[in-house]
């Protein structure tokens, strides 16, 4: 028997559907990331639900005066009618659900061969195959831990060298030697790993390297002790949780049911937007080495992605974009919105394949001051 829905969240789920009836398109997943964030964010007014909104159901920006004047409509109950607006979805752009079934029918501009960018959202499930690179995954896994890129953390432990005298340790030694200093005892600050913030391309153009790359994921999820992995196209998926299973079939099977968006358009502003609009998925850049793998063939605004990469440089420590495209050494960005991001990228060097980016992960390691 199905538990019948709580009180308090019938308004949010009854929204989605108002916007359904106003020719706003919205995907149950997307349903579902709203009642998430509004649950992740407890939120204290009317704005955090109206951001959190925005930031999981992904109206169309010509949309958004009639998004907010149905938001108003239903949570805050004006009573202006929302307008019409005069855009349209392109062919390639539409989304058709099943929504018999938790599979969503993908379109005929859906990109099959994986060679170049759209900017078709096509939602589907699918299984990821399991490829034969587990012996570079399984070297890669045993040395990440000692070439993770570190930091000094803010405790001390005693130690056979250091800056700064260990008092404590310093008397009881010469408490055995009735009270004369033999040697002073040091103290250093101990090095912590940097968290690991990685973001996945799954989109057509990257559908050659999606497998391999959520395969490699899970190998640093396994072997690092601070990772979240997020994939993106047309929207945003957190697979952490399910790569933490320990079986890698078991992992990626769960990962692949997270995922609504693969094989689709490519829209990685609005992605890391969105990110970046949830407090705590923004919270898990600070600090952190991100590592981006995309062909950067974006077809959303450049200003999108090039407002997104500001803000995400301004938390992290480094990032790194690492695309398919580069393995030709006279590569240079294709796109106009990777040619404005690119000074604010630590690398943009070769992703193509996953002994390529383990050594450039692996090349990372090393101890900053904090």
């Amino acid at each position: 028997m199905i538990a019948p829905l709580p009180a308090a969240a019938r308004p949010f789920v009854a929204f989605p559907s108002l916007l359904r009836e106003h020719g706003i398109a919205v995907a149950p997943e997307q349903t579902t990331s709203f009642l998430m964030a509004v649950e992740l964010l407890g939120p204290r007014s009317m704005e955090h639900v109206r951001k959190a909104a925005a930031a999981t159901l992904s109206p169309h920006p010509e949309q958004r005066e009639r998004f907010d004047a149905l938001f108003d409509m239903h949570f805050l109950g004006a009573l202006a009618e929302p307008g019409e607006d005069d855009w349209q979805p392109d062919e390639d752009m539409s989304v058709q659900e099943d929504s018999g079934s938790r599979e969503v029918l993908i379109g005929e501009g859906v990109n099959e061969t994986g060679q170049a960018a759209t900017g078709a959202e096509a939602l589907s499930i699918r299984g990821l195959r399991t490829l034969d690179e587990s012996e570079t995954l399984r070297r890669f896994g045993r040395a990440l831990p000692a070439a993770l890129p570190r930091r000094r953390g803010y405790r001390h432990r005693g130690a056979r060298r250091g800056p700064m005298v260990d008092l404590a340790r310093s008397l009881k030694a010469a408490i055995r030697h009735d009270g004369e200093v033999m040697d002073l005892k040091k103290l250093r600050r101990v090095t912590r790993p940097r968290p690991i913030l990685l973001l996945i391309d799954v989109s057509g153009s990257m559908k050659q390297r999606s497998d391999a790359n959520l395969a490699l994921a899970h190998a640093v999820v396994q072997a690092a002790p601070r990772v979240e992995v997020f994939t993106f196209g047309t929207r945003l998926s957190r697979v952490t949780r399910a790569l933490r299973r320990r079986r890698r079939e078991q992992a990626l099977a769960e990962a692949s049911g997270l995922v609504a968006d693969w094989d689709g358009g490519t829209r990685i502003g609005d992605a890391l937007g969105a990110f970046l609009a949830v407090p705590r998925f923004a919270s898990y850049a600070r600090g952190a080495v991100v590592i981006v793998l995309s062909d950067g063939l974006e077809r959303g605004e450049p200003a999108a992605l090039v407002n997104a990469v500001t803000r995400l440089a301004a938390r992290a420590h480094r990032i790194d974009w690492l695309t398919p495209l580069a393995a030709d050494p006279g590569y240079r960005p294709e796109t106009e919105a990777l040619r404005l991001v690119a000074p604010m990228l630590d690398s943009l060097t070769d992703g193509g394949s996953t002994a390529r980016i383990c050594r450039h992960i692996l090349s990372l390691g090393g101890t900053e001051a904090a």
